[in-house]
């Protein structure tokens, strides 16, 4: 099991109460007449995610100093999103471990784990209800909306071998980052903060979100599956083009570069060692790292202009776990 690094462990700290409340909800709501919609969602949404969409927003709430439970609901919300896209992904990867446990659709077949994510996504909107704003419905409307689009981007460019960094840095921005941005905007959308704090949050979770998916990336070719939790190289097998990829593919030695190649355009199973070498003797995660650093950084700087207080402090700190982290 990891072990939180320090800054995630500070702002779990900070966070206790809501973290509480949050277990509390997500519980509540999860409860549904159909057994195996309890046993799966509860298998995934238990199943030691770090919760880092959620906390950003409960961090960001405090931070404006909310007073009101919507920061509760929606930060449930978000995690009910995030645990629908997992699913489906698992689904589509074919993936057979997560957060070092089998996969849902591993237990309990692809089907239901499809219509699981579908009630999670379902369940979601329900509670943003609750919230009674036309203003939260519109950002979780966009950003579902753009993370679908990104997903059956990134399955059509599977095996593409053309496939470049901006098209990729497009989909990660929709598809992993959007959820960190929104959880950034409603902190302060609920706290009724002016239009640039608003800006600020959703700047600082936009640039987190590309900074953790880099290192994601990174950590498929550079880290164990008792690390991870999930197994080496996943992305691979499956034909997933991400940027450690892309990169290789274009720089290195043409023998080295045609061996990449060929392995992403061929649909059966991949001899990922040779491949993960030859990734990383191309540059592609150190380049691939230096680019999260940055986007950390950006992250980092958006926050200087608002309100000083130990949940600004922990979200800046934050910025350091996720290029540093393993897991």
């Amino acid at each position: 099991m990891n072990i939180p690094a320090p800054e995630l462990a500070t702002l779990r700290q900070l966070l206790r109460h809501d973290m509480q409340l949050l277990d509390t909800e997500i519980h509540r709501a999860l409860h549904s007449n159909v057994a195996l919609i309890d046993q799966l969602a509860r298998h995934l949404i238990d199943g030691g995610g770090k919760r880092l969409r959620p906390m950003l927003l409960l961090a960001g709430s405090q931070l404006f100093a909310y007073q009101g439970t919507h920061h509760i609901t929606l930060a449930a919300t978000i995690e009910f999103i995030h645990a629908a896209t997992l699913l489906h992904d698992d689904v589509v990867d074919a993936s057979q471990l997560r957060h070092g446990r089998p996969t849902a659709n591993r237990y309990w077949g692809n089907e239901a784990s499809v219509l699981v994510g579908d009630f999670l996504y379902s369940r979601a909107f329900q509670l943003m209800r609750r919230v009674n704003s036309m203003r939260v419905m519109q950002v979780f409307a966009d950003v579902t909306n753009a993370l679908a689009e990104a997903e059956v981007r990134q399955l059509h460019h599977r095996h593409d071998t053309d496939f470049n960094e901006a098209a990729y840095l497009d989909v990660i921005r929709n598809k992993t980052a959007g959820l960190f941005e929104t959880a950034g905007r409603l902190a302060a959308l609920l706290a009724e903060r002016p239009a640039a704090e608003e800006q600020a949050m959703a700047e600082y979770g936009l640039h987190l979100g590309m900074a953790y998916q880099l290192i994601d990336d990174v950590l498929d070719y550079d880290a164990s599956a008792e690390e991870m939790g999930k197994n080496p190289a996943d992305d691979l097998q499956g034909g997933g083009v991400t940027l450690p990829l892309v990169y290789a593919m274009h720089n290195g030695s043409q023998q080295n570069r045609t061996k990449i190649r060929a392995a992403v355009e061929q649909t059966a199973p991949v001899a990922t060692t040779e491949i993960t070498r030859l990734v990383a003797a191309s540059g592609a995660l150190d380049y691939t790292a230096g680019l999260a650093r940055h986007e950390a950084t950006v992250a980092g700087n958006a926050l200087h202009s608002l309100p000083p207080s130990p949940y600004r402090e922990a979200l800046e700190a934050l910025t350091k776990f996720v290029v540093h982290r393993r897991y």
